[in-house]
Formats: C-alpha cells, structure tokens, sequence
C-alpha cells in the first residue's frame, strides 16, 4: 500500500523556493551566485513595527488567540479596507492566517468540490494551481499575451466560462509580470462577471503599493459593489512592510466564506502568531510614509533593470507597473548553441545555461503557465542587479 496520497502526486514543490534553495546551496558549495528568484524586499521591517512585536512578547502577548485573528488586528483590517479601498467589512467578514498563501489555501479548501473548476490567468503565481488541485478542483489556465500587457480580456474570461466554474482568481498587479489592471479594465472583466452569478472572484492584492509612474490601484468590489458579496478580497503585510518572515494574510469577504475559512483554519493551524499579529496592527495603523519612498528604489530598480534586458542580444522585456518583477522573454536565444555545444530549446534550457555559466540564478516562465520567458525579482541590491544584467548580457552574448 502506498504511503503517500494520489492528490499529493497531482501537485510539484513550488519553483520559486526551488529556485532559491538551489541558489543557496550553491553559494554555501562557494560559488559566485546572484539569486534573482525570490520575491522578498531586502529592506527591514521598519523599526516601529519590529517594536511592537517586542512590545507583545514583554507584555505577554504569547498565548493563543482567536482562530482567525485578533479582534485588534482585524479591527485595523477593517480601517485598512475603508481608507485605502473604499470597502466596509465588519469584524465577522475578516480572516487573518500566516500568510496570504495560506488564506487562498483555506479559502479553495472550503469551497472546492470535485469537478469544480477555478480560472487562473496565465501568467500566474505558481502556488495557484496546486492549491485549486489540492482542493479537489479542475485549474483552467487562461494564456494572457505580451501585446495585451500580459492581462486578461473580457472574452477570454467569457470563453473559459463554464457551468463548473466556482472562482476567479485575479492577482494584480502581478507576480510573475508586474502587470496591474486598471479600473477600466477591471470593469471589462466585473461586467462579464455579473453575467455570471455563479463565479465568485478571488483578488490576491499582495502588491497593492508598490506601484509606478502614478499608477492607481483599484480592486475588483470597488469597481463593481454588485460583486461585493461574491468577492474574496485578499491581502497582507507581507510586500508592502518588509514582513515576509512575520507571516500574515488577511482577507475580507462575505460571513459565510469567513466562518468556511476559519473551520479549516481550526483544523489546521489554529490562529497565526500572537507576536505577529501585534506587529501587523502597527503596520496598518502606524506611520505609511516609508511605502511610497521604498516604491520610489523599487521603480530605479525596474528601470535599470528593463534597460540592461534590452540591450541583451535576444532578450525583450516589457516594462512593468507594478511589484517587483519583470517578466523577460527569452524567445530569441531559442535554437542558440552555449559555448559547450548545448542547444538551448526551452526557457527552462536558458535559466539553467544562466546559473551554469554566469551564477545568476532566475525562474523559467513554464514554472508559471507561459514560456519561452523568465522571471527576475529585482528585490534586491542594486548593486547586485547591474552584476547581474551584465552577467546575463554577457551568457547572451556568448550564444551562436
């Protein structure tokens, strides 16, 4: 009898923690390697928010809490909502889990049925599909194109519709590309949505502020209130405040979905961490200036790196308006010969010809439903990106 379950056969480790530790093990086996694979701000949680966990420890803020959150926290959730997104949530309708991963997870766990199917534009963040399979669910990936900013139209969402449908899951602005949907074109989709009763939406916002050139962000029960009581709206503090270790997602969505949500919270982990959580209220209720002027290094960051993609012989690289990710394609050094004879056929070839030869080390765009392209996080120093586009222009330079 096998130990392990089919529905574990049905999914892979995640590419981008694959990435990374493959990244790391090289560095600790002393090679020179520049790791462009994880999506994580190396700047510092600010130090008042850092205080306010310590705070928590030395006033005994260590022991259990509510399954879903504090009533502090998700009192400051609901005041997030209504400031910044124009959205009235109660205490009720909020969810707080250890990290916005595992509020998508809780949420497709207590929803899904066999047969049911979830639309997941392509590109898309790798856990996804794997979450939706996890769930007993069918993910129906929807190719996007580079012509159309790498974003979903309102007919194609209308052509994947089907009876089955139970969700869509919308990500902007968006990992792996950066693309972020403007209110016009979030009305394109909302429109085809309320033909739809059927299809609820999860909006993954983790990127929310972080965004350039004056772009304004708009969430899809905003844009259109008649889709509020079928609308997942999912958030955290993990990008925004430099809080990736601190793990905390949130979401406001209708009672029902909430209370499905926490159930399989209960089972599961039981609340996220106390300390964490203290920390996460003086993240959305302290000061949000630093928001804007670390968006304002991240956009030096995309230019630099855009430019230095560009002038890489077979490289393309679509400028992005938000988070912090380019979505580069590799199209032309496909069929290309590497200086030790290896042909390189598949984005997958390329990311590997990178690490092999100049110790850069990024994700092939397969990984999240679209090639020939790869994923680059500029996250990181700028310093380390201009070694590593030059790297990377010089291992493109190399081909023939």
């Amino acid at each position: 009898m096998a130990l392990l379950s089919r529905s574990l056969a049905r999914i892979k480790p995640s590419p981008t923690i694959a990435a990374t530790t493959k990244a790391a093990e090289l560095k600790a086996a002393g090679r020179d390697v520049i790791g462009l694979g994880a999506g994580e701000p190396d700047m510092d949680t600010p130090e008042h928010i850092k205080q306010a966990g310590i705070d928590a420890i030395l006033k005994g803020e260590t022991k259990y809490t509510a399954v879903d959150g504090t009533p502090a926290l998700k009192k400051a959730i609901c005041a997030k909502f209504k400031r910044e997104n124009g959205l009235t949530y109660t205490p009720d309708q909020i969810s707080v889990s250890s990290g916005g991963k595992q509020v998508l997870y809780n949420a497709l766990i207590a929803t899904l049925d066999p047969g049911d199917e979830v639309i997941i534009p392509a590109p898309y963040w790798v856990s996804y599909p794997d979450i939706v399979l996890l769930g007993g669910g069918t993910p129906v990936a929807v190719p996007t194109t580079e012509a159309n900013g790498f974003k979903l139209q309102a007919a194609e969402l209308e052509a994947a519709i089907t009876p089955k449908t139970k969700w869509l899951i919308l990500n902007s602005p968006s990992n792996p590309t950066g693309a972020a949907y403007t209110w016009d074109e979030l009305k394109a989709l909302t429109d085809v949505l309320l033909r739809h009763p059927h299809v609820w939406v999860m909006t993954d916002d983790m990127y929310e502020h972080i965004l350039y050139d004056g772009f304004r962000f708009a969430t899809p029960a905003q844009v259109e209130p008649r889709l509020y009581d079928r609308t997942l709206t999912v958030n955290g503090v993990s990008k925004a405040y430099s809080m990736t270790g601190w793990r905390i997602g949130y979401a406001g969505g209708p009672k029902d979905l909430i209370k499905g949500m926490a159930k399989v919270q209960s089972q599961s982990t039981s609340n996220p961490c106390s300390i964490s959580q203290a920390a996460a209220v003086a993240a959305l209720e302290g000061p949000q200036d630093f928001i804007p002027e670390r968006a304002a290094i991240f956009k030096e960051r995309r230019d630099l790196v855009v430019s230095m993609l560009n002038q890489a012989k077979g490289l393309t690289c679509a400028r992005p308006e938000g988070a912090f990710y380019v979505f580069p394609s590799c199209a032309g050094t496909l069929g290309k010969t590497t200086p030790d004879g290896k042909v390189i056929e598949t984005d997958m070839d390329f990311c590997d010809y990178l690490l092999e030869s100049e110790g850069v080390a990024v994700v092939a765009g397969s990984a999240f439903g679209l090639a020939p392209y790869f994923r680059i996080s500029y996250a990181t120093s700028t310093k380390a990106l201009e070694d590593a586009c030059a790297r990377i222009q010089r291992a493109c330079a190399a081909l023939t």
